[in-house]
This record gives structure tokens, sequence and C-alpha cells, in this order.
């Protein structure tokens, strides 16, 4: 028998208009970095995010790098970090020689903890080492309690670096997630809500600020009619094809968010059968005034709860079944590789690892996929 096709978790959805900005690119011979795409894709970012100033670099990770270096972090300086997130969000801190200290997360929203931020930020003041940055996350695109965390990080005068790689399109009270902090960073990687099939950006009120990313993205090359340089640069632009991409990508935003979100729907709907026979299914849900992405479609299954049923015993089911589920990331504080890192934990990140667990939420699910999903998940559920 034929191997089942594959049900990804988050696959690339591409619209109509990618591949005619991708030839005019060709077309024009406007391949290398740079060029009409770049400047266009980047004012449509900031459109969409309500802020005056985008770099459209290659990954999420550069604009992550490029904000601590314009915020002058340096080797031994520290930078508070969300804990749950992928590693991307603390590997730049480790590029600088800085020293990463993670905060808990909350129950609300699974991002940051307010209330252990404070506290770890009373204790760098009474040791007189304030951080120079702090990294709030928007997991799986459900925003950060930002107003809580905007105003802690200004009474210690603490710039924030809003990691929104997942969270375009989400919103807090109409505000755009990305357009909170001193910087915001996104994500075009290939499993996001909208790709460039490799690329991110640094959003900013500063237009010097995003200057001076530009500068430093494009290997630092000074004025001069030879190349010379007074500054380490880095080779952190988009090219002209992949913002072409970008461009048609941010044309189908709204759309690729409201399937998501109905993905979400679906599957609230249909685990809410079981829970009400025995079953407790939890999601991560929107505060008042909150808007998602539902980037990816979450739930926790905790076995004290669910007759014993666990989250390893989906994914595996659903392995099986060649259906691609994914664990929540694993906290920072939990790597081997930040495992010396100061924390500031409640045991919230460490419960969202062990029960969480993704779900297929591509915004180009098929019914058959759905279906396929929806089965799979019955007989788990018929044997109990």
């Amino acid at each position: 028998m034929a191997e089942k096709s594959k049900v990804w978790l988050s696959s690339p959805h591409i619209g109509n208009n990618e591949l005619n900005y991708v030839n005019e690119a060709f077309e024009t011979n406007w391949i290398a970095p740079l060029g009409p795409h770049v400047n266009a894709f980047e004012q449509g970012l900031q459109e969409q995010t309500q802020t005056k100033h985008a770099a459209a670099l290659s990954s999420g990770t550069s604009a992550l790098h490029l904000a601590l270096i314009l915020l002058g972090v340096k080797a031994g300086d520290t930078v508070i970090c969300q804990s749950i997130t992928f590693s991307a969000s603390a590997n730049p801190i480790a590029y600088q020689g800085a020293i990463p200290v993670f905060i808990d997360s909350e129950n609300e929203t699974w991002n940051m903890d307010p209330l252990l931020l404070r506290t770890a930020l009373q204790e760098a003041k009474l040791n007189g080492n304030l951080p120079k940055a702090i990294i709030p996350v928007h997991l799986y695109g459900m925003p950060a309690k930002m107003n809580e965390i905007i105003s802690i990080a200004n009474e210690y005068n603490v710039p924030l670096i809003e990691d929104a790689a997942e969270a375009l399109g989400a919103s807090i009270n109409d505000k755009p997630c990305g357009s909170f902090g001193e910087f915001g960073v996104l994500s075009f990687n290939g499993n996001k809500i909208i790709t460039t099939s490799g690329g991110g950006a640094l959003i900013s009120e500063n237009a010097e600020m995003i200057e001076k990313a530009r500068f430093l993205a494009t290997q630092a090359r000074d004025s001069a009619p030879h190349y010379q340089h007074s500054h380490i640069g880095y080779n952190y632009r988009m090219s002209n094809v992949l913002a072409g991409i970008g461009r048609g990508q941010l044309e189908v935003l709204s759309d690729r968010v409201a399937s998501r979100r109905n993905n979400f729907e679906r599957y609230k709907q249909y685990f809410s059968k079981y829970n009400n026979h025995g079953f407790d299914i939890k999601f991560q849900e929107e505060p008042i005034g909150y808007f998602s992405n539902r980037w990816l479609t979450c739930i926790l299954v905790d076995p004290t709860a669910n007759k014993g049923l666990t989250r390893e015993e989906i994914r595996l089911a659903m392995e099986l079944e060649n259906i691609e589920t994914r664990p929540l990331w694993k906290p920072m504080h939990q790597q081997p590789v930040f495992s010396s890192s100061k924390s500031y934990l409640n045991g919230v990140s460490d419960k969202l690892f062990e029960n969480g667990l993704c779900l297929p939420s591509g915004s180009n699910l098929t019914e058959a996929e759905f279906s396929r999903i929806l089965s799979c998940l019955d007989t788990i559920f018929a044997k109990y």
C-alpha cells in the first residue's frame, strides 16, 4: 500500500501574484540584493504594522541580532528573554557575547510573565546591572501582555525588542504586533503565516536606527568609490527576488489569517464534543481586546484531566498516519546550551512543554487532510 501523503504542520501557501513579481525581477535583471521589490515590500510592511520604517532582511534572526547591536549590547551585558520560544529569540544574545536571563510565562497568553519580569528588574537594579534589552515573544501568534510589559520596562528605562516573528497580522486593541517596542522583529521563514522562502524584517519608529540597520546589513560599506569599511558589517539584506515573493504574500495576509483562525475554531468545535464527555483539552485563548493570527493551533493535554491521555500519544498516533504535529517549544531554561543561564521560573512553561501540542494549521489545509486529522483523533479518543 502506498504511503499516505504528508499533512504538514504549516506549509507555504502561495497566492496569485508572487510569480508575477518574481518574473518582473528576472525580466528587469534586478536579481541582486536591493531593488524596487525590496522598497515596495518594506513600504507594505510599514503599512501593515502601522510603523514608519522597515528594513527587509535575510531572516528574523538577523533582525534580532541587528536590534541588539543598535541598542549597544556588548559582551558581558545582560539581556532578558522569554523562556518558552524558538532558540532564534535567544541565540543573537550569545552572538554578542551577552548573557541571557530567561523569564517564564503566565497562564493566560503563555507569554512573558510581567510579575516575574518586574522581579528580575528589581533584582538587577539592586545589583547595579540592569539589562540592555528585554525580548518578549508573541507565542504562536498570541500577543504577549504588552501594556504591562511596556509599563514595567519604562519604569526601569530598559528598551524592548518585540519578537513578533510568529505574529504578523495579530494585534492588541487594533495596534499591530511588532509596533509596541523600540524594535519589532518579523520572520518570513517557510512555515510562517506568510513567507519569502527565507527572510525577515526589522521595524521601528526610529528612522536613524533603521537606516543604520540597512547600513550594517549591507556589509557596512562606507560612502566611497572604493570598498571602505569603518564598522563590522553583515550580509543580512533581503534580495529583490525574495522581496517580490513577499509583496505577493502581503496581498493575501488577511486571507491567511482568516484561514488560520478558521482552523482554530474548527479544532475547538471538534474537541468540544469530547470536553462534554469527561475530557478537558485546553487551548490558547484570546484575552479581551487581543487578536491572534492563530499561526498555529495548540492544545494542552494534561493526562490527569484527560483519562490518562497524553500529548505524546496523540503525536505518535498522528506520526503513524504521516500527519505532522509538534510539541510546544522546549523552554530555553531547559536547553543544554543555556543550562547555566539565570532564569525566573514559575513552572508554567515547563507544564506547557510537557502537555502542549501544535496541530496542523496551514492556511492551505484541504478538506481531505482535515478529515484525516479528525479521523485519527477520533480513533485515539475511542480508546478512552
